[in-house]
């Protein structure tokens, strides 16, 4: 039986009734990676308070899991299956097409368990059930479910591949990937030696994905797989290009603040913005990714005017970055350090 675990109270509830009238029946809680409180108590022995925590999947955002149901969960609990919003928008997904019910992130949390469950541990003769606990979907969340659900399930790869700038390539490119469905492709002149592009393919599985990847290298293409990616899920892939020519000093931040509250930046810095892409996807956090012409002697600032934020300039993703004001187009996550919280 799998639950979704916020403070650890329907847990607790669920996991002490089961183990007293079935006790060989397994328990096991599933939380998200960004808010996963019980797994690290659990692991720590001791209740463990997050520093942050995503709000994604809200019902179950907690920084702190309970002390009675911490107790609890310490003697009854089975294990503890983390995922990420991906598998739990492709959760989602299954519980419509199966009830035509919108379940809400923290609603589906329990399949999207135990669909990573059954992919470790096989769940062939075995009798599963997932707690389905809420509905209360925001609407607005919805183009970020459906976006993101194909990802979760391992039907859509994107890559950042290299590939020669010059007549056919594209063609060539094309005649690799074969009769796979392309899902997006972006692309601007950058130089006239390569081009980057960024590209989604339809993909059968996570192992599909592998292959493709590995095609595409042994063919002479520098590929990335950018998945796993939530700097190129969220920014990079809407937008287009290399790097802005002239940008030497191009350094690529991401921000998070909450809304409806509007960014205000409180630097003194005389830096120029080389480009902007913002996001709003979950009506509760705007995400922004700012191109900055950032002078070496300021690399080691530090940005405290709101929010989060993250130097992404290091990242695979925003090597491969590409400017707006110039586009023309028809996830672990590899994450830097936060700058400052």
């Amino acid at each position: 039986m799998f639950v979704p675990v916020g403070g650890g109270g329907l847990l607790a509830g669920v996991a002490g009734y089961i183990k007293t009238l079935m006790p060989r029946v397994q328990v096991v809680g599933v939380e998200p990676y960004e808010a996963d409180a019980m797994y690290r108590s659990l692991k720590m022995s001791e209740r463990v308070r997050l520093d942050h925590v995503g709000i994604f999947a809200d019902g179950v955002a907690v920084r702190q899991v309970g002390r009675h149901t911490f107790e609890w969960a310490r003697r009854v609990v089975d294990g503890i299956v983390r995922v990420t919003n991906d598998e739990i928008c492709a959760a989602i997904k299954d519980v419509f097409d199966e009830t035509r019910s919108v379940m809400e992130p923290a609603g589906a949390l329990s399949v999207a368990g135990l669909k990573t469950w059954v992919a470790k541990e096989g769940g062939e003769g075995r009798n599963l059930v997932a707690i389905l606990s809420g509905a209360n979907m925001n609407f607005d969340r919805l183009r970020f479910v459906s976006e993101r659900a194909e990802v979760g399930e391992a039907r859509e790869a994107l890559l950042g591949v290299t590939i020669p700038e010059r007549p056919g390539a594209f063609r060539a490119f094309c005649a690799t990937i074969g009769a796979r469905v392309v899902t997006e492709f972006n692309y601007r002149l950058a130089s006239r030696e390569e081009a980057h592009i960024f590209v989604g393919l339809k993909t059968s599985s996570r192992r599909d994905a592998d292959d493709v990847t590995r095609q595409l290298r042994d063919k002479g293409y520098p590929t990335v797989d950018l998945t796993d990616n939530e700097m190129a899920k969220m920014h990079v892939r809407h937008m287009v290009g290399g790097r802005a020519i002239g940008a030497g000093d191009e350094r690529l931040f991401r921000f998070e603040f909450p809304e409806p509250r509007a960014p205000s930046c409180s630097s003194s810095r005389p830096w120029g913005a080389a480009g902007t892409s913002a996001s709003s996807t979950t009506a509760t956090t705007a995400r922004t990714s700012v191109g900055f012409c950032v002078p070496s002697r300021f690399r080691k600032a530090r940005w405290r005017s709101f929010g989060r934020s993250w130097n992404n300039s290091d990242t695979r993703a925003s090597r491969r970055r590409r400017t707006p004001h110039t586009a023309s187009s028809s996830p672990d996550a590899d994450y830097s350090a936060p700058v400052s919280s």
